[in-house]
């Protein structure tokens, strides 16, 4: 009995050993299976959690744009009569004292300003992650080869593309343009082409090229084309081999002053403003347009008349930028408004199919330093920050994704010139230069300053100022008109201004100045004033040569080292426009109703 008890009692102990250990597992087999599922969870959240983050712009679809609507268009010539003298307007209706957003600058001061979304004001402003503007360098902006815009992109500090040999440093004539018209306006004659008057000349791809409305000739050959808008109310389409048409003109109807902008991305699209709405006594809307290049016909139109704005002058001579990454449009108008435009552009190069809905908002400012409205200068760009001066003198700085100024400063008159902006390992630096205009008027001053100055581009503070006295004129301004040359390569020491009006009010001068001090390197007289924007470029040994216009209908070549004049040509009469050049030729339009393709030998 003893034994069987035994071994009854060692069965027990095994049964609850096996017991034990069954529990133990079970246990230890649910931990583990708890853990490999909090693991899981764990890792499930941080790759949404790093998906939300790394597709924050990933909501729900988005309705299909809808384009802001057009304005209807007034056909009543007493209401469309305007005038550049007008004063701005600061009250009533348009005036939303109440929508006003105090903006403390880094300067100091402090300025007012508006933000209108469908003319209609807003608190603030914010964009998404995705439709945040950040600009990149100079030689990123376009993708298509050739020059889209006014001295060729965001930083505007050149107007030349390609590559040329210069040897015999001559300058020919190989073809003209003959046949430009002319327009009464203003009480004034607008013949041929003016300032700022720059022609864009594009190298389209085969694709693109062959979905245009451009002739079977041209079609066929490997195609640079010039685009030209000119005084006489028409856009020009020019084979640069040649001058030649590649397809008719576009019949605008009345004066283009500024320069145009083709999209950077290669899209056969142009944007252009209107300089006057006059033509010979009949009058029309001012309007900025958005031209569909495949078949010229306008896709979209701002109009200058604009309910929000201060000003009643609608002219546009700006040479907008447009951001590829976000598909957006910046533009400033005499009226004193700056322009964000999202396009939402659709172009299917398979089909060859062109669309937009474009969206606008608007700022609106009122300077503390002057009434003064308008901006006539084109906006320079450095990532999110735009640069502009306008009629009464106020430099502005401007941060594109908020809509807030970010620094002004006081130049003291009124600036048409386009600042130059200058990218370095030491720092931003912007190069302006202002006329002699709101200080001679009423008989104020016979004389004053063009005040050249270099500032520091985050900051707004000044770096250096080097003055030149120059005599007033009413309507045709002394000082700067021209934007400078930003030296580059062997002239990389020095930047070029050409300043009217410094003896006479036909006479001028060309300086180039030290970037670093401001000093003289040379100081040049000029017989003839030049309006125009002078073009730098590099010859294959590596020298770098210049050309300019002038009021005597020249364009000159120049040796930028030393100032020197090397060679000469005639273009009839007045050249306000500025070249641009493509490889060896150099394309300008005169007052004598011509356009020039001009060999650099």
């Amino acid at each position: 009995m003893r034994r069987r008890k035994r071994k009854v009692t060692n069965r027990l102990k095994v049964l609850l050993t096996v017991l034990c250990l069954a529990v133990i597992a079970v246990g230890l087999w649910m931990a583990f299976g708890n853990k490999l599922e909090s693991e899981k969870n764990s890792i499930q959240t941080s790759n949404v959690s790093d998906a939300s983050d790394s597709t924050e712009e990933v909501e729900e679809p988005e309705p299909e744009p809808v384009a802001d609507p057009i304005p209807e268009e007034l056909t009543d010539p007493e209401k469309l009569k305007s005038s550049w003298t007008e004063d701005a307007t600061f009250d009533g209706e348009k005036a939303f004292s109440e929508y006003a957003i105090e903006n403390k600058l880094l300067n100091g001061t402090s300025m007012i300003s508006w933000i209108f979304r469908n003319n209609t004001p807003q608190t603030s402003f914010s964009v998404k992650k995705k439709n945040m503007i950040e600009f990149g360098a100079a030689d990123q902006y376009s993708d298509v080869e050739g020059i889209t815009a006014f001295r060729g992109n965001n930083y505007r500090d050149n107007a030349s593309f390609g590559t040329r040999t210069v040897s015999q440093k001559k300058l020919e004539i190989v073809w003209k343009k003959e046949g430009l018209g002319e327009i009464s306006a203003h009480n004034s004659i607008w013949p041929g082409t003016g300032w700022t008057g720059q022609p864009l000349i594009v190298h389209w791809s085969e694709t693109v090229k062959n979905m245009m409305n451009i002739n079977s000739e041209m079609k066929a050959k490997d195609l640079v084309e010039v685009i030209y808008p000119a005084l006489d109310g028409n856009i020009y389409f020019l084979d640069l081999e040649t001058g030649k048409d590649t397809r008719n003109k576009i019949e605008i109807g009345y004066p283009i002053k500024g320069t145009a902008m083709v999209d950077p991305r290669g899209y056969p699209v142009l944007y252009t403003g209107m300089g006057i709405n006059e033509n010979n006594g009949k009058f029309a809307e001012y309007k900025y347009r958005f031209i569909n290049l495949i078949d010229q016909k306008e896709i979209y139109t701002i109009f200058g008349r604009d309910e929000v704005a201060f000003r009643g002058w609608g002219a546009n001579d700006s040479s907008a930028l447009l951001d590829k990454k976000t598909d957006t449009l910046l533009n400033c108008g005499e009226n004193g408004l700056v322009y964000r435009v999202k396009l939402n552009t659709k172009f299917d190069e398979a089909s060859g199919s062109l669309s937009m809905a474009p969206q606008i908002t608007k700022y609106r400012y009122r300077s503390p330093y002057n009434d003064e409205q308008g901006i006539e200068s084109s906006p320079a760009i450095y990532k999110n920050l735009m640069y502009f001066n306008d009629n009464g003198g106020t430099m502005q700085c401007l941060d594109l994704n908020t809509l807030k100024p970010v620094w002004i400063y006081e130049t003291g008159d009124d600036t048409d010139a386009t600042t130059v902006i200058e990218e370095t390992e030491k720092g931003v630096f912007l190069y302006t230069a202002n006329q002699v205009d709101k200080r001679g008027e009423g008989g104020k001053n016979p004389k004053a300053d063009c005040n050249i100055r270099k500032f520091n581009a985050l900051t707004g503070e000044l770096i250096w100022q080097k003055d030149y006295e120059c005599v007033y004129n009413y309507y045709i301004n002394g000082g700067a008109l021209g934007t400078p040359v930003l030296g580059k390569d062997d002239i990389s020491n020095m930047v070029i201004f050409n300043i009217c009006f410094t003896g006479s009010n036909t006479d001028g001068t060309m300086v180039a100045l030290d970037k670093n001090t401001g000093d003289e390197i040379w100081k040049k007289k000029l017989t003839a004033y030049s309006w125009c924007s002078p073009v730098d470029f590099k010859s294959s040994d590596g020298k770098t040569y210049m050309v300019y216009t002038d009021f005597a209908g020249n364009m000159h070549l120049v040796d930028p080292m030393t100032g020197n004049t090397l060679d000469s040509v005639s273009l009839g009469r007045n050249v306000e426009s500025s070249p641009a050049i493509y490889n060896d030729t150099i394309v300008v339009g005169s007052y004598a109703k011509k356009i020039f393709g001009i060999k650099v030998r």
